[in-house]
């Protein structure tokens, strides 16, 4: 695609960006190995201080709070990581589709994008939780959903300019069919695009996973969850801010790394266009 690590790694944050995120990975990927205790065990020992036992101490129900800090991660970041690859690879297509075949296509799809981004997507998040439950796929299906809508209309005004380059006039011309084109002619020429766009959508679809289940609207207890756990923490912020500030600090170290890492990749395939959007 044209991204080389010297251009990636060339400013300091974008190095930064990437080593935070690694971490966090690496750490998910290990956490059923390293977690001290059983992030669902209760200990009887509730709002245990942090000591030598219980390194970031115990919760309200007596759970090894450093357990569930490195179990939370690993919701967290599948959750995000899924929706941003099935908002990225469905709204890719979907726009391309409507660059393609415009006219009515175009028209009803554009109105459904519309009309999605003028509903909050906490009630949108709401209704669907209300009629299928507060399970991980779910979370997933509806976090994509809700992603995927900037993501169509980012790429449909790409495959638009695309249309009018001579590949595709030749492709059409030998008689290939849509799909055939939109795959192998539009596509590969988007994936820079969509390579920003997917680190921009999981990063914020992080954020948007923990407000969720901070508001009970994502993953139900006693599911670990950075979010969750934040609300869970408010009981005892005055007695124990740990609780609050370690799954605050996961999330805002994980965001900032995908952030940097996202100004990086935009800078390294020149679009420049895609800075600063990442809350959209």
């Amino acid at each position: 695609m044209g991204i080389t690590i010297r251009r990636l790694l060339r400013r300091p944050l974008t190095a930064l960006g990437i080593v935070l995120v690694l971490v966090h990975l690496t750490v998910a990927l290990i956490a059923p190995s390293i977690v001290p205790f059983d992030p669902f065990k209760l200990l009887d020992a509730p709002l245990e201080p942090p000591g030598t036992t219980y390194w970031l101490g115990t919760d309200e129900l007596g759970r090894d709070f450093l357990s569930r800090l490195l179990m939370g991660g690993r919701i967290a970041i599948v959750a995000s990581l899924a929706a941003g690859f099935i908002a990225t690879l469905g709204g890719g297509l979907l726009g391309l589709a409507m660059a393609y075949y415009r006219g009515p296509f175009d028209d009803v799809v554009s109105r459904i994008v519309e009309m999605k981004l003028a509903i909050p997507s906490i009630l949108f998040v709401s209704l669907f939780v209300t009629g299928f439950g507060q399970s991980l796929a779910v979370l997933v299906f509806v976090m994509a959903v809700i992603k995927m809508m900037g993501v169509i209309r980012t790429v449909r005004a790409q495959g638009i300019v695309l249309m009018e380059q001579g590949y595709v006039k030749v492709a059409q011309m030998r008689g290939e069919h849509g799909p055939a084109i939109i795959l192998r002619e539009m596509l590969p020429n988007v994936a820079d695009l969509l390579t920003v766009e997917f680190a921009l959508r999981t990063s914020s679809a992080l954020l948007l996973v923990s407000a969720l289940s901070f508001l009970g609207l994502g993953l139900s207890p006693p599911t670990p969850d950075w979010g969750l756990m934040i609300h869970d923490g408010l009981q005892s912020i005055r007695s124990e801010p740990w609780l609050i500030l370690a799954p605050a600090l996961c999330i805002s170290t994980l965001v900032i790394g995908l952030n940097f890492a996202t100004e990086g990749i935009a800078d390294a395939v020149g679009l420049e266009a895609a800075r600063g959007v990442a809350g959209h």
